[in-house]
């Protein structure tokens, strides 16, 4: 077969799902059993497609189209390692969705109409990440967003919906406005729209004088179109209060449509990778981001506003990860994020009835900060033993032991949990064995993707001085965090930690000056604008119970 038909075989996965979207306009209504039909077999042949062009990349490597454009920008199809992984994982999840959506929305007056919404969606991120070309590249990020509107504001006559879809619409304008002047650069520096002329051209090596400042400003443009895209700080509020949209809709849009941002970078990577400002602005706001929405979830009341704090702190991780150029982690993590936040959503129903049904009364534990400390630092220095014996070089792999002692960190609760009880070597055994599990799997699978990524990102560098001391304080603010969280139980009852989680909880009201810019309480009901609900303990437990303030 030759590269043109196979790359062009490919686009065969978006083009049934749009196919599926204009099929819906002729059975928009209720019970359209052709249109569940169609879709179901979209998803068959999404997921054939992938098989049988990750067979052809495996053995050819990189594959690509011919061009249809003007001036070496137009519609070119990529395939390599990335965009096979990406376009695997696009169809599995609308294959889950689109079958619960079947069932989810039964009886509804407009499940012909929600379904053919859905399949664009899909189609337009699918199309973005076989995208060769800087041109559909742009086409393809556009048409996410549109197509994403259309579904946050499928129950148009619900004004949080409204909210949420206008503060989304706003920043998805800016974004593709980030990412319209990135292309102009690279177009204007490199004079071709092909991502391979541009990767090839910047491996190649460019003189300082002609490539620096072109670069650096491309670079740093792609990373505000990112940090737009995927809800960072402060411009997260949108994410949070998306509740109105169908359950099938979270779940594709934080499972799916969030992680543009972080593979946009990815993509780039070589064009990130030859700058310095771009990657320490993602380094301190996904790093700041991932902190702020981790603490900021840990006290909400609502599982859907909990799980958004997530997909935000998510996000955040991802693009911290880029920031440090540990490429093969970040994918690690988007992916695996994808499906555990699908799942989340699309079992969201059960969850309080799971929850109920687990609680057991917990053993009362004597904590101090020496224990609490004495946890965490079990954890790193187990971490750090096993990732030397892996074979990691503490030099020229420091970014990736950040990552890892970040992922570990989280186990220290278990090391508390152990120390603060009587001496019991079976349950600190197992706290062992549990970490070493984490870690083991951490640098296994980033091996195994940093293998299948191969020569689509650029080689880990030796983090500079600058990087390496925001490392340590987003390094050191983790740890302050796991320290709070551990001990959080034994401050509920202080009048200051109840005031302290209470803002929190409301994000520190970040969100508010959104709110005024877009003149919310004006698209409000009257019923919503009677009372506004602010978020505050009722009694002396911090979490418990909710006060209402009419305006």
């Amino acid at each position: 077969m030759s590269e043109n038909f196979l790359t062009l075989l490919a686009t065969l996965s978006p083009a049934v799902f749009v196919a599926t979207a204009v099929a819906s306009w002729f059975q928009p209504g209720c019970k359209p059993k052709q249109i569940i039909a169609i879709s179901k077999t979209a998803t068959i042949v999404s997921i054939l497609v992938v098989v049988l062009s990750s067979i052809y990349v495996t053995k050819q490597g990189l594959l690509e189209s011919g061009l249809l454009g003007i001036s070496g920008i137009g519609f070119s199809i990529r395939l390599d390692a990335l965009s096979i992984l990406m376009l695997g994982m696009i169809a599995l999840l609308g294959f889950i969705i689109i079958k619960f959506s079947s069932n989810y929305l039964d009886g509804d007056q407009r499940q012909g109409a929600f379904i053919g919404k859905l399949a664009a969606t899909i189609a337009s991120v699918q199309l973005l990440v076989i995208s060769g070309n800087i041109g559909l590249l742009f086409i393809s990020w556009v048409l996410t967003s549109i197509s994403l509107h259309r579904l946050l504001v499928f129950y148009h006559e619900r004004p949080g919906a409204q909210v949420a879809a206008k503060k989304k619409f706003i920043l998805a304008r800016l974004g593709d406005g980030c990412l319209l002047v990135a292309i102009a650069l690279l177009y204007n520096q490199f004079g071709s729209g092909n991502l391979e002329v541009i990767f090839s051209a910047i491996k190649g090596g460019l003189s300082a004088e002609s490539s620096s400042l072109p670069l650096e400003l491309s670079a740093l443009f792609l990373a505000l179109a990112a940090i737009l895209k995927s809800a960072q700080f402060p411009t997260h509020g949108w994410l949070i209060e998306v509740m109105e949209t169908p359950t099938p809709v979270s779940a594709l849009l934080h499972a799916g449509l969030l992680n543009a941002g972080p593979f946009l970078i990815i993509r780039m990577a070589f064009v990130m990778d030859a700058s310095t400002v771009a990657p320490i602005l993602l380094l301190s706001l996904g790093g700041f981001t991932a902190l702020f929405a981790s603490v900021a979830y840990l006290t909400q009341t609502s599982i859907k506003t909990a799980l958004g704090y997530s997909s935000v702190g998510h996000m955040g991780f991802s693009l911290m990860v880029c920031g440090l150029g540990v490429y093969p982690a970040a994918m690690l993590h988007l992916v695996a994020h994808s499906f555990y936040k699908a799942h989340a959503f699309l079992s969201s129903g059960s969850v309080i009835d799971l929850v109920r049904a687990s609680k057991i009364a917990e053993q009362a534990q004597t904590l101090s900060p020496i224990k609490v400390t004495s946890g965490i630092a079990m954890a790193l220095l187990l971490y750090t033993g096993f990732a030397l014996l892996w074979g990691i070089d503490p030099q020229r792999e420091l970014s990736l032991l950040f990552i890892g002692a970040v992922i570990v960190m989280g186990l220290s609760r278990i090391f508390t949990a152990a120390i603060a009880r009587s001496w019991n070597p079976g349950l600190m055994a197992r706290a062992v064995l549990l970490a070493l599990t984490v870690t083991a799997a951490f640098f296994a699978l980033e091996s195994g993707t940093h293998l299948l990524l191969g020569s689509q990102v650029p080689e880990l560098r030796v983090p500079g001085l600058g990087k390496m001391l925001l490392v340590s304080v987003i390094l050191l603010g983790f740890g302050l965090v796991v320290f709070m969280q551990i001990i959080a139980p034994q401050l509920s009852k202080k009048p200051f930690y109840q005031e302290l989680a209470i803002h929190v909880r409301n994000g520190f009201y970040a969100n508010a000056w959104f709110d005024r810019l877009i003149q919310a309480l004006t698209i409000l009901s009257p019923e919503s604008r009677q009372e506004l609900v602010v978020i505050a303990p009722t009694n002396s437990h911090s979490g418990s119970g909710l006060t209402t303030r009419k305006k």
